[in-house]
């Protein structure tokens, strides 16, 4: 019988579930299994892209996608969903409506559903209460069509079930990792004078902004497989950059991550290829990308490059055992001048600008979740020992990625970020204290959210 163990943390509002204690053992008579599955999830024309932020779809570019794998085990009940898709964002009730479906259709718990966004831009964005909000104060503005959304998770839920027919053995975990050159770069960079800036976005033309020094990332790219013997079954390749080269036209796509993701695709049919954004809410690809257009193929080529180099030189090694630990953190909202309730609710009803009524909604629905004393925010981890897979919520800065990989500098840990997003970004007390630009407007969580995600960090990596 699978055993529980649930520690809680009051001062910090921290909890930890050991959801299974062992996933797995390499025996003939109860082999792990591993099936994978993709859906298309592209979003009908005149859909929301990034939540009413910028022009609604007019022209798919490039097909959005769902992949992922379900991995299992015949002694087990519960198996694991690991999910990536290609919208910006999932929030709030959306994101335990999804990953409930996932969980019914896999025959496991909310829990064990590890959804993470990639964040392109010209996706969607589901927000199901701020939908709600907009629609009851007038419908001026839009985050999302909860039709689409509904009809997307059925389909999701059941390529899942339909998986099952094709279920393999799940014998051997495969890491390798490259450096990705002349894509990633941190928002901030120093001025002429010594101050910040924190003005480096995803398209950047500021000739000074392009010549100042990479910042604080995570230079490589992380490729988690799994094999059936000397099979490959799928490949999970992580890395943290904003993922857009331009966007705010109405084109939907899948943008360089996904071009990237494509070619490996086609080089290795037999392997599904799954991209996931790592935490990358202050690191875009500024500092090489001027936002012309040709300059997406370029960006897509050199990541494209790093996941074969990390694919290629992969070491597999024989699985044995696996532990998902749930950790539930409560992280508390935000609530400086232009953020309380009442002020969310006098600029959803009054602000003349559409997406400034979407922010207002996403951050009251943010709110009316957060003082739901039972909402806490899931940190799962999904430990094999030699290699781990963290999921964080929203648009966490890379250092609490680099944070991750410090604890076990031994272990290949991967991190992904956009799990729970309706946080928005999610920075650390030196970002707040030097005043970080973009906090202006997507940022709901409080100031001091930083020592709780380390200690979320901390119990979930914990060996």
């Amino acid at each position: 019988m699978m055993t529980r163990r649930l520690f809680q943390f009051l001062a910090s509002g921290l909890s930890i579930s050991h959801l299974s204690k062992s996933l797995a053992s390499p025996n003939i008579s109860s082999p792990w299994q591993i099936s994978t599955f993709k859906v298309d999830v592209t979003c009908p024309i005149g859909h929301p892209c990034m939540g009413g932020g910028i022009s609604n779809a007019k022209v798919v570019v490039d097909p959005l996608e769902c992949r992922g794998v379900v991995i299992k085990n015949g002694d087990l009940k519960m198996p694991v969903v690991i999910a990536s898709i290609d919208w910006c964002e999932i929030r709030n009730e959306a994101y335990d409506q999804f990953r409930d479906a996932l969980a019914k259709a896999a025959n496991t718990s909310r829990e064990y559903v590890i959804l993470t966004a990639i964040h392109q831009h010209d996706t969607p964005i589901a927000d199901l209460y701020a939908e709600e909000l907009l629609v009851k104060n007038g419908g001026i503005g839009s985050i999302c069509m909860p039709d689409f959304f509904q009809k997307t998770i059925e389909k999701v839920a059941a390529a899942i079930k339909q998986s099952e027919m094709q279920c393999q053995n799940l014998t051997h975990i495969g890491t390798g990792q490259a450096q990705v050159k002349g894509v990633a770069s941190n928002r901030r960079f120093i001025l002429p004078d010594g101050k910040p800036s924190f003005s480096r976005t995803s398209a950047t033309r500021d000739e000074y902004a392009r010549s100042q020094p990479e910042g604080t990332i995570d230079p490589y790219l992380k490729t988690l497989s799994f094999w059936n013997q000397e099979k490959p079954v799928a490949a999970f390749s992580f890395y943290s950059v904003h993922p857009m080269s331009y966007y705010g036209q109405g084109e939907v796509s899948w943008d360089f991550p996904g071009m990237a993701r494509d070619a490996r695709q086609k080089a290795t049919p037999d392997c599904l290829q799954v991209y996931v954004s790592g935490c990358s809410g202050n690191v875009t690809a500024g500092k090489y990308n001027d936002g012309s257009r040709k300059n997406r193929q370029t960006l897509a080529n050199r990541l494209e490059s790093a996941m074969k180099e990390a694919f290629e030189t992969t070491k597999r090694v024989p699985l044995k055992s696996s532990v998902l630990r749930d950790v539930k953190v409560r992280i508390e909202p935000r609530t400086s001048v232009g953020f309380s309730r009442k002020e969310l609710t006098d600029k959803l009803k009054n602000d003349p600008n559409p997406f400034h009524k979407c922010l207002a909604a996403m951050g009251l629905s943010w709110l009316r979740r957060e003082e739901n004393p039972n909402h806490i925010v899931d940190v799962p981890c999904l430990d094999f020992g030699f290699a781990a897979l963290l999921l964080m919520p929203g648009e966490s800065y890379v250092e609490f990625q680099l944070y991750a990989q410090s604890i076990r500098p031994k272990d290949f840990i991967c991190v992904a970020g956009y799990g729970e997003s309706a946080t928005g970004y999610v920075p650390t007390d030196k970002a707040v204290q030097e005043n970080d630009t973009n906090l202006g407007d997507w940022c709901w969580v409080a100031p001091d959210s930083e020592s709780r995600l380390k200690l979320a960090i901390r119990a979930g990596l914990r060996q």
